[in-house]
């Protein structure tokens, strides 16, 4: 009996350190130790090595458009993490990817513009043990610069500079004038400021977080479109394009242009277009640069398709929906139409009442056929299509809203859709013209026809032979057809003349 007391009476002070130590050891298990952070890999280190901080901020290499990457974490005690902030921005994270000496987290979205920059390069790391914040120099790339909405602009007038990354901006400079009060946007892609008084130099300048970027102030004029490549002499005409301010020289189809109006913001000028003597390019000279289309304008006959001239390319299958008019009152036939001003030769009216879903095809009352024709030479069908547009002019006296003009070569089944009532996928707006105007079309605009979407829904071609075969001579149907799943809201009443095919670039 004394044996075991004496036995019992010996395990008891071991038994209570053992107790003594079983919370100890839970303590040291679930973290009880703050977290500590020696270093930041990234978790797929390939092509190159996956060091991104050891927390020196004079050493370490920046990291620049990290959202969406993950990081391991590297340091002691980094189980059990409640919370993990990358610049201020809270991080969500998975512990079935943590381990004591590891921690592999996403880098969260950051909107550089809107964090509070007193956190900027920093990780933050919180667990049930403690936290701690280590130095990460996670920032937005370097500033860039791309455009400006309008050199032209008057002093006081609004302007933005276009780029990337123009956040945390401490430096602004236009023209070697400091601008001491702008307005970044929330995703770094502009800076709005007030023009300031011009000044000789020519560089835009922006610092910020992460690097200086200096804009040489240039506004090299383009050219995009002219209201009507064919007009009458005394017609009101539009070059449309960007930076056509400041003009030094323009001319018209080689015709020298000396009386013409430029828009405040340089993306249009007017002009009442002179007596033409020849077709040809045009061109506007500014202190920029010069622009001059690779088309000639005041030209019917090259590329042409169809002009409906008895001395030119007449060329109509003289059958259709379309009747042949005049726009000449002497003419006596064709019959001469008042409703189309702007064109004293012959053209081709299309007209229909509303059309009742899917009503109109390239047959009987909705159609213009035309024979083959040259669309483009044969050297050119290695061309890219987007160097190539159909073109024609039309004039559309009357409201239309609803029906598609298709545009087929008589090559395969690729089509180009017309719809410039069309504003948006769900939003239609009555379209008319005043006068006679250009439409350009790129052929890299004509699509197959699905047969899920429908006509010229399709894929793009992909080089000219897809649309006008191998020779590049092909037929072409103008056609009007109903998309849509009720009756169009309108009829439609156009004339169209000049159909052609030109290079463009």
């Amino acid at each position: 009996m004394k044996k075991k007391l004496f036995i019992r009476l010996c395990l008891l002070p071991f038994l209570l350190a053992m107790a003594a130590l079983i919370p100890a050891c839970k303590k040291n298990a679930g973290s009880g130790l703050a977290p500590v952070i020696t270093s930041v890999r990234m978790y797929n280190p390939s092509p190159k090595d996956s060091l991104l901080s050891t927390g020196n901020p004079q050493t370490d290499p920046a990291l620049s458009g990290g959202t969406g990457k993950y990081v391991v974490i590297i340091g002691q005690n980094l189980q059990n993490a409640t919370h993990i902030e990358f610049d201020g921005v809270t991080a969500s994270f998975n512990p079935a990817l943590f381990a004591p000496n590891s921690a592999v987290v996403q880098i969260p979205a950051i909107m550089f513009s809107s964090i509070d920059t007193t956190k900027l390069y920093t990780l933050s790391y919180r667990t049930t043990g403690g936290s701690t914040s280590f130095s990460f120099k996670l920032g937005p790339a370097a500033p860039t610069i791309t455009a400006i909405s309008n050199v032209f602009a008057n002093p006081g007038d609004s302007v933005h500079i276009y780029g990337s990354n123009l956040v945390l901006v401490h430096g602004f400079s236009y023209g070697g004038t400091p601008i001491t009060s702008f307005k970044p946007s929330a995703d770094g892609t502009s800076i709005g400021f007030l023009m300031p008084a011009q000044t000789p130099t020519d560089q835009v300048v922006v610092t910020t977080k992460t690097g200086t970027v200096n804009f040489k102030i240039v506004a090299t004029p383009t050219i995009i479109s002219i209201s009507n490549e064919n007009a009458n002499p005394g017609d009101s005409v539009y070059v449309y394009g960007t930076y056509l301010k400041n003009i030094q020289s323009f001319s018209f189809a080689g015709t020298a242009v000396n009386s013409f109006t430029s828009s405040n913001d340089g993306s249009s000028v007017g002009l009442v277009l002179p007596a033409l003597t020849q077709g040809g390019p045009v061109s506007v000279t500014t202190k920029f640069g010069t622009a001059t289309t690779v088309y000639n304008v005041n030209d019917i006959a090259t590329g042409s398709i169809s002009n409906w001239e008895w001395s030119g390319n007449f060329n109509w299958q003289w059958w259709g929906g379309a009747n042949i008019t005049s726009g000449d009152p002497s003419s006596g036939w064709p019959p001469y139409s008042p409703d189309f001003p702007g064109n004293s030769s012959l053209y081709m009216v299309l007209k229909t009442g509303s059309l009742a879903s899917g009503e109109g095809n390239t047959y009987s009352n909705y159609a213009i056929l035309m024979n083959a024709a040259q669309w483009v030479p044969v050297a050119n069908l290695g061309d890219s299509p987007a160097n190539w547009a159909f073109k024609f002019e039309v004039s559309v006296p009357q409201s239309w809203n609803g029906g598609t003009i298709d545009i087929q070569g008589g090559f395969g089944s690729y089509i180009c859709r017309w719809e410039p009532w069309q504003v948006t996928a769900t939003k239609t707006t009555a379209y008319t013209t005043k006068r006679w105007v250009t439409v350009t079309i790129p052929l890299s605009a004509f699509k197959a026809t699905d047969p899920t979407l429908g006509d010229g829904e399709g894929a793009a071609i992909s080089k000219i032979a897809d649309l006008t075969g191998p020779t590049g001579n092909t037929s072409c149907t103008v056609y009007i057809h109903n998309y849509g799943k009720t009756a169009t809201t309108t009829g439609f009443y156009a004339a169209f003349d000049n159909l052609r095919v030109v290079k463009i670039k």
